[in-house]
């Protein structure tokens, strides 16, 4: 692995979808794989950026999110997941959340706003948490427009 290379961590416990995610990113990026919470833990500490799914056996990927965050790892991590958005998700210290299915822009996209973010201190990143868990609840109950509230 290259030292001027960002590393990029992904975590889905179906080996083909992790696998297809690290080649979509192998171009520009360092990439390992893990299909587990364990071996996700294993492996987090060379990671700059993080790719985790949330629905996995054994260990959640809310627990390694968990994990990682009690330990001070320093990196981002974005949940990839079929797991729509609600109103849990408001407790989760993650930086990015995507809902499969997932393109490879839409990850690479996410991937460069991760690299970016580390960028910032701790208040600007909390910030942008809070603005990306707002954005997704949104999709989910938009709010109505307001002109056609004002004038009903």
């Amino acid at each position: 692995m290259s030292k001027d290379t960002n590393t990029v961590l992904v975590v889905d416990d179906e080996r083909d979808v992790a696998e297809g995610y690290a080649l979509w990113l192998e171009d520009d990026y360092d990439v390992l794989v893990a299909t587990g919470g364990a071996e996700a833990l294993e492996k987090a500490h060379e990671a700059d950026a993080v790719l985790l799914d949330r629905r996995m056996p054994g260990m959640s990927g809310d627990e390694v999110l968990e994990r990682l965050r009690e330990a001070d790892y320093d990196c981002r991590v974005a949940m990839v997941t079929a797991v729509d958005p609600d109103f849990d998700m408001m407790k989760m210290p993650f930086d990015a959340y995507l809902t499969k299915p997932v393109g490879r822009d839409g990850l690479r996209a996410t991937v460069e706003q991760l690299l970016d973010l580390s960028e910032y201190d701790d208040a600007v990143r909390e910030q942008f948490r809070f603005a990306e868990k707002q954005a997704n609840l949104e999709m989910l109950n938009p709010r109505p427009n307001s002109r056609k509230a004002r004038s009903t």
